[in-house]
């Protein structure tokens, strides 16, 4: 079964046995802990994948602004190398999240049943 660039590792390939078990676990992990208490996330793993989308989405828009507004925020009460090292935090997870938001669209489509093609 072909899965495209960025396809968790964690999840199995659409159309494999427990495929959609495995996606449940991996979104589960993306968003908060609390919300492995409702039910109709894991009945509904469609509904979770949209809810982990918008989640992580926010999460981009909220590392954005923490990077952009740390030194002004910071600078009287941390000194100048520890605002470049959290600036090199946000540098470090900006990317990350954007990759997990990019997985996210991958497994949100196949569990729309929307078929994955190789291209050249």
């Amino acid at each position: 079964m072909y899965v495209p660039p960025g396809w968790p590792s964690e999840v199995r390939p659409p159309g494999t046995p427990d495929w959609e078990v495995s996606a449940v676990s991996w979104l589960l992990d993306a968003v908060p802990p609390d919300y492995r208490a409702y039910g109709v996330l894991r009945r509904h793993p469609l509904a979770l994948a949209r809810m982990a989308r918008y989640h992580v989405r926010s999460n981009i828009e909220a590392a954005r602004t923490g990077y952009r507004r740390a030194a002004v925020d910071l600078k009287d009460h941390l000194p100048p190398h520890a605002i470049e090292a959290v600036h090199d935090a946000y540098r470090r997870e900006g990317p990350r999240l954007i990759r997990l938001a990019e997985a996210i669209d991958l497994v949100e489509h196949a569990l729309r049943g929307e078929p994955f093609t190789p291209r050249m």
